[in-house]
């Protein structure tokens, strides 16, 4: 006897949400499955205030750097990356998370989650068309950068642990691979 999970779709789990079922536990959607999301730790949540803060005085305006906060993906998943950096729609997101076409570029800030982060995590954003996704290995202090989408899988993959790195929807941007790295 073989055992078959069940497949989630957005609109279920949104229901699950609005009927108050998974109240109180940090879950996300990640392809059809609810997946549990692990306490955060002192200093995963140092870097992501941090790094958070860095990129809201770099980029001012221009974006909206989102928090731990949901993003909607057509492969039936809805994760709260650690960071989200996607356009500045205002109330546009009372209607629904940020959609892939809204998103200039995601990172994961990973010690527990490393390999989720590395492999049903990047698979997921890739599948979706995130054009940069960026790993934050608190482990190894480095940054990981996945860039050059080609047929839901990206091509390019950095493993940096100093310089500077501009994204890709932001070529007159520098940024500091230590201030990810190192805080």
């Amino acid at each position: 006897m073989t055992a078959t999970t069940y497949k989630w779709t957005v609109e279920r789990y949104h229901q699950a949400i609005d009927a108050g079922i998974l109240d109180d536990q940090p879950v996300e959607l990640l392809q059809g499955d609810i997946v549990v999301m692990p306490p955060e730790g002192e200093s995963h949540a140092y870097y992501n205030t941090e790094v958070g803060d860095y990129l809201r005085d770099l980029l001012g305006n221009r974006v909206k750097v989102r928090d731990a906060k949901p993003i909607t993906l057509p492969n039936a998943s809805e994760p709260a990356p650690d960071l989200a950096i996607v356009k500045s729609l205002g109330r546009i997101y009372l209607d629904h998370h940020p959609y892939p076409e809204d998103i200039f570029w995601l990172i994961e800030f990973s010690q527990t989650t490393l390999d989720k982060d590395l492999g049903q995590k990047k698979m997921a954003y890739a599948e979706a068309g995130i054009p940069e996704y960026w790993v934050v290995n608190l482990r190894q202090s480095q940054l990981i950068v996945y860039r050059d989408l080609v047929q839901g899988g990206y091509t390019t993959e950095w493993v940096l642990t100093a310089g500077m790195i501009s994204p890709l929807a932001f070529a007159d941007i520098q940024i500091e691979i230590e201030r990810l790295v190192n805080g």
